[in-house]
């Protein structure tokens, strides 16, 4: 059996892992994936078609996934609970489609404005052209280590309201009104610096743009500091851009980085599966 390997990106985020086999993972792929995971918060795998089944085993690994209902899914049923969730710019399928290929391509963290937010996610190319599109990631513990001390002293302490009523495309969630006051949003709070329960590094945990609040700051004031903490946030050197192509599976820990995908140019027809792992209750 082969040894894995891993191959930095040289950028301040993420590597490819070689020399292991995701049809069926053991116990010496997971602990190179967490490891290479630990190290570089964003690996991918590339060219291994998999299976939902495999795709599902290989996630097992990593903690319990997240069913996925309404909350993460567009123009579908009040719940589909499901252990993965199809992003395609497929709109006619009978699965479940996301969001990912409408509308314009942000910075978020996944599921953000639940208490618990997902920890680690997986991305699994089935089909994309050979323009492919791409998926860019930012450092946050970076992000966090490399601020100002005026603005780190700013945000000592705070908690951030992360807004609900969106989704990833920008429209708006069923059951939600818009949100007119950014301090009258629902959905959790969390720190805006969060250690990490493994690491125990700390780092920038922004969200969403969208409605965000810094809780007791006048309304003003929150943006004005928001505006630059996600300046600071995603700095082009802080970021790794991974560029799709068939059969990859891309893993990162959604605890420390931002991401923002772009399918624009990934053609007219593109599917990826999803899956992401509960986490734990940000601290």
């Amino acid at each position: 059996m082969q040894t894995p390997q891993i191959v930095p990106s040289s950028h301040a985020c993420g590597a490819e892992v070689v020399g292991v086999d995701l049809s069926a993972p053991g116990p010496l792929t997971a602990e190179a994936l967490r490891e290479a995971l630990r190290e570089h918060l964003a690996v991918v795998v590339r060219g291994m078609p998999l299976t939902d089944e495999s795709l599902l085993a290989l996630a097992a690994f990593f903690g319990t996934p997240e069913m996925q209902g309404v909350s993460v899914l567009n123009q579908q049923e009040d719940e589909v609970r499901q252990e993965y969730l199809v992003v395609s710019n497929r709109m006619q399928m009978v699965r479940p489609t996301g969001t990912t290929g409408k509308g314009e391509a942000v910075w978020l963290t996944e599921l953000s404005y639940r208490m618990r937010p997902c920890s680690i996610a997986l991305l699994h190319a089935l089909e994309v052209s050979a323009a492919g599109g791409e998926i860019a990631f930012a450092n946050q513990y970076l992000a966090y280590e490399r601020l100002p001390k005026d603005l780190k002293a700013g945000i000592e302490g705070r908690m951030l309201l992360h807004d609900e009523s969106r989704l990833n495309d920008g429209s708006l969630r069923k059951g939600h009104a818009e949100v007119m006051d950014p301090r009258e949003a629902t959905g959790a709070q969390h720190r805006i610096v969060r250690t990490h329960p493994q690491t125990r590094r700390k780092s920038l945990y922004l969200g969403r743009r969208r409605n965000a609040w810094i809780i007791g700051l006048p309304l003003e004031e929150s943006e004005a500091l928001l505006d630059a903490l996600w300046a600071q946030a995603t700095q082009p050197e802080l970021v790794w851009t991974h560029h799709w192509q068939h059969g990859d599976t891309l893993i990162w820990d959604n605890r420390c980085l931002l991401h923002r995908q772009d399918m624009g140019g990934a053609g007219p027809d593109w599917l990826i599966h999803r899956v992401q792992i509960r986490g734990e209750v940000p601290r």
